[in-house]
């Protein structure tokens, strides 16, 4: 049900180009997966991967080395599992970690702020075995990157056991609704035969979307999945504790280029309420009218939030109302209180036990000090609940025993899992993969974080603020993968040892920092930090966070409107 007037009339990408003539994402995958002469994938291939859950990467520590001896850079893959809502079993834990160890360039396994896992230095020789085994575990890579609905999120609430369950069916739903229906995947990786007929893609169509597309299903008041990171939300609206409907919200998102003002970061804008009936009706005509009605000229200009600039917010509701064949009610209050992890122990109303490990950057690796990776595994042999992987890169082991509770802790603390020494500051701070395997990153984020927490921790300290804490995120490169755009403070990678400096967000994650400082060092951003972090500690009000002091007291101007006034 496309409307031409709101189309645009310029030349596709080349993106488009590639993606109507993949066959459905098949593209010559095959071949490449033939192909000895090289770690990689080629042409079209190297894009069209994506779509099956994983990027081409290499190790860009080695990158120079190589060159010198005159050796192809290490090739290798990143996949990333879909895992709506990010709950997996102990029996699966336990297969992607035998995985991770015997298989991987790294020997880690990487939590990402998408509520699943990623396996980093997978050789092109090891491709199928992984998809393979992921599928005899119950699992897949489907659309977990691309130009499609990406892994869908969902608060990972271990106390209200029931309304999170409503919650995370819907999640499931979700995802399954908007994946791509292409054969593609189950032929290539899992040596299905070819089905016999015509293919089509209904919802996504057979260009895909646009650009990624992301959705969430948050509960309230905990905004623990950053909601405004995402194209389509849907906020849950309970009563007498069960789950009766969805406020929809739709167009935020985190991603901008230096230098380009027509892209910035955004925050959601409200459609409305509606009844759970018509969840599925409705994420499909917000995608499909995207699908539509988004840029498919200019790939930075793609995302959702651009296509409700450009057309306005009311157009485009009365558009899904008509696709979805439903009338939007008006927004039910709701309030978000807080956001991060609740860490520790905590009882659900289930009479179950639910302890949240804090895993700095979300990496799961055994080292000389801890051994992450395999506390995890040991965990895994004994525990009878699940694991929920939280969209700030952590992990609640839920549903345990009164019997089990003091084993699972001991494990835990044995490994490092839980260390009591850990800062609220860390806690609450996030990065980026960034060097050595993201080609795209500017300056270091996973590598560089522990080590400047470190540092703001002794200032905070210095000012009596230890248990108090600040949301920081480093990001290697301005794309959002960290979701630096939604913290108090910001550090975006442009080039190695420095960044911009974005100030002014708030705590639950409802309001956009604004460049302070561009293009500075590590050093000079403490130097900045420290007299604010003074002045907050001894000037604030009341449980006022730092984000919202330093607006107050002048330091700077809150970001209103970040279509019009980010770059003021």
């Amino acid at each position: 049900m496309s409307n031409n007037k709101h189309t645009i009339d310029l030349p596709l990408s080349d993106n488009e180009r590639l993606k109507s003539q993949s066959h459905l994402l098949r593209g010559t995958i095959v071949d490449d997966l033939s192909n000895g002469l090289t770690g990689g994938f080629t042409g079209d291939n190297f894009q069209l991967i994506r779509f099956h859950g994983m990027y081409q990467q290499d190790d860009r520590d080695l990158r120079a080395e190589r060159v010198g001896q005159k050796l192809e850079p290490l090739i290798n893959m990143m996949l990333r599992c879909r895992l709506p809502g990010g709950i997996i079993t102990p029996a699966q834990w336990l297969g992607i970690d035998s995985f991770a160890k015997q298989n991987t360039l790294y020997g880690t396994l990487r939590l990402t702020n998408r509520q699943t896992f990623q396996f980093h230095g997978i050789l092109k020789p090891k491709i199928k075995q992984i998809h393979q085994l992921l599928n005899q575990l119950g699992l897949d890579s489907i659309a977990t990157a691309g130009d499609v609905n990406r892994n869908v999120l969902c608060t990972p609430n271990p106390v209200e056991s029931i309304l999170h369950q409503e919650a995370y069916e819907w999640a499931k739903k979700i995802s399954e609704h908007l994946l791509p229906k292409t054969h593609a995947y189950a032929e290539i990786w899992l040596d299905k035969e070819k089905i016999a007929g015509s293919e089509s893609e209904p919802i996504l169509g057979n260009s895909y979307l646009p650009r990624k597309f992301k959705t969430a299903v948050v509960i309230p008041p905990h905004n623990d999945i950053d909601l405004h990171a995402n194209d389509l939300i849907f906020i849950a609206v309970s009563q007498h504790g069960r789950l009766i409907g969805f406020n929809v919200l739709i167009g935020g998102g985190l991603s901008m280029t230096f230098g380009d003002k027509s892209t910035w970061p955004g925050l959601a804008l409200p459609l409305g309420y509606i009844c759970l009936h018509d969840t599925l009706a409705v994420a499909q005509a917000v995608v499909t009218t995207q699908r539509d009605w988004g840029n498919r000229n200019n790939r930075k200009n793609a995302k959702t939030r651009y296509t409700l600039n450009r057309i306005g917010l009311t157009p485009f509701r009365r558009e899904v109302e008509t696709r979805a064949k439903i009338t939007f009610e008006k927004v039910k209050p709701y309030t978000f209180t807080a956001r991060g992890d609740r860490f520790g122990w905590v009882k659900g109303i289930d009479n179950q036990w639910h302890l949240t490990l804090f895993i700095e950057n979300g990496r799961l690796r055994d080292s000389s000090e801890h051994s992450l990776k395999s506390g995890m595994a040991e965990i895994a042999k004994i525990h009878q609940g699940d694991f929920r992987l939280t969209a700030n890169q952590n992990i609640i082991i839920a549903g345990v025993s009164n019997e089990q509770k003091n084993l699972i802790e001991k494990l835990a603390r044995q490994s490092g899992l839980l260390d009591d020494n850990v800062t609220t500051l860390r806690k609450n701070a996030m990065a980026c993969v960034s060097f050595p395997t993201c080609p795209l990153a500017m300056a270091e984020a996973e590598r560089f974080l522990p080590k400047f927490i470190s540092q703001l921790d002794k200032i905070m300290a210095k000012y009596h603020l230890q248990k108090d804490y600040i949301v920081l995120r480093i990001t290697g490169c301005p794309n959002g993968c960290g979701r630096a755009m939604l913290a108090e403070i910001g550090m975006v990678g442009r080039a190695i040892g420095r960044y911009n400096l974005y100030l002014g967000g708030n705590r639950i994650g409802t309001r956009i920092p604004r460049l302070f400082k561009e293009n500075i060092t590590d050093s000079e951003i403490l130097l900045l930090l420290e007299p604010m972090i003074r002045d907050w500690a001894m000037y604030r009000n009341k449980n006022e966070g730092f984000g919202d002091f330093i607006i107050r007291n002048g330091t700077i101007k809150p970001v209103i409107d970040p279509a019009s006034d980010f770059y003021d």
